[in-house]
């Protein structure tokens, strides 16, 4: 449950991280065949399996395969800056495609469109055992002696700094202090049983019995249900939202960025929407209809009483990652070095 410095690992990375193959059409067809690399966080690789389906039966799509890469975005965002092959990346955070601009890998416009370079959405939630035993229904439960807490571990994931500013706006929002939000944050960290690396892993975490909650995105709580999981979630009423970016890099190949205006149209969302992700304000026409697994198929995404954005409530993710993350001075860094959990 270390956090540890992941810049060195960044080499490493890019040799190791986990590949698979994935035909989103018919069986090959020959030369025509385009063959993409997508690297991404972990959490959304049901959502780009669907929508890769549904853009091979557009005519820009036909032919297409797919070579991915899942893991951390911290993680998958420094392994391809260290040379992991990539022509699309779809990330947590919108820094780690920032690190890509730096690097020269990704254009500098990039975020420029109507989307902003964000191509999912979903809500911070709380995940529950079924019948929500601990009776958790707010962010003010999960301090409660005897709460044991699922996070991922916010030095090499993007959902672990969704989950713990979603919590730390709560108590701002409610009237607190910062010096009252670092003590919610003390007292949270106290009650954390696992800090997997990646959303992912801390989904497959509590399904293996750690812990009473996770703190996960609405998505993946939606998907483990249709995957079969008996479990329940709440949406909070003041929670945060949470944007995911994607881009295609500098010598991607032509495909990639047809697949990337497909994900933000509205027959691409839809395809994210079945998993469980919210469909994007910009992307007009987006049907949502009965989603399996939400707490209501049939109106699947309730609106909390107040939405918390990066930009809007912390001041973009600059401010946000000098304040709470930086190595040295930030808030939560040094949280977790005086619980022990930091390094």
């Amino acid at each position: 449950m270390k956090v540890t410095t992941r810049k060195r690992l960044a080499a490493a990375v890019a040799l190791t991280a986990s590949a698979a193959v994935f035909s989103a059409c018919a069986p090959s067809t020959g030369a025509s065949d385009t063959s993409l690399n997508l690297v991404g966080f972990a959490v959304p690789k049901a959502g780009n399996n669907a929508a890769q389906a549904a853009f091979a039966q557009t005519e820009a799509g036909k032919g297409t395969m797919w070579k991915e890469s899942y893991g951390a975005s911290g993680d998958q965002s420094r392994a391809v800056a260290g040379g992991l092959k990539a022509d699309y990346v779809h990330l947590s955070l919108t820094p780690d495609v920032t690190r890509l601009v730096d690097e020269g890998l990704v254009a500098k416009d990039w975020d420029q469109g109507a989307n902003k370079g964000i191509v999912t959405d979903s809500l911070v939630v709380l995940v529950t055992r079924k019948g929500n035993p601990k009776d958790i229904r707010d962010w003010s439960d999960l301090v409660k002696p005897g709460v044991g807490i699922v996070t991922p571990n916010p030095g090499s994931s993007g959902s672990a700094r969704w989950n713990i500013l979603g919590a730390y706006q709560s108590v701002i929002d409610g009237g607190g202090s910062e010096a009252d939000g670092e003590e919610y944050l003390t007292k949270f960290f106290g009650n954390v049983k696992a800090l997997p690396s990646s959303g992912r892993d801390a989904t497959t975490a509590f399904q293996g019995g750690t812990g009473d909650v996770l703190i996960s995105y609405e998505n993946e709580a939606i998907l483990a249900r249709q995957s079969g999981e008996d479990i329940d979630y709440v949406v909070p009423n003041k929670t945060l939202l949470i944007e995911n970016p994607a881009a295609v890099t500098t010598k991607a190949k032509p495909a990639a960025k047809e697949f990337l205006d497909y994900v933000i149209s509205p027959e691409g969302q839809n395809a994210y929407v079945q998993k469980g992700f919210r469909p994007l304000s910009s992307a007009d026409g987006v049907k949502v209809g009965t989603v399996k697994g939400a707490n209501d198929p049939a109106d699947p995404f309730p609106t909390p009483e107040k939405l918390f954005t990066i930009d809007k409530d912390f001041g973009g993710w600059e401010t946000v990652n000098k304040k709470f993350f930086d190595e040295n001075s930030g808030i939560v860094t040094k949280i977790l070095q005086e619980s022990g959990q930091g390094s």
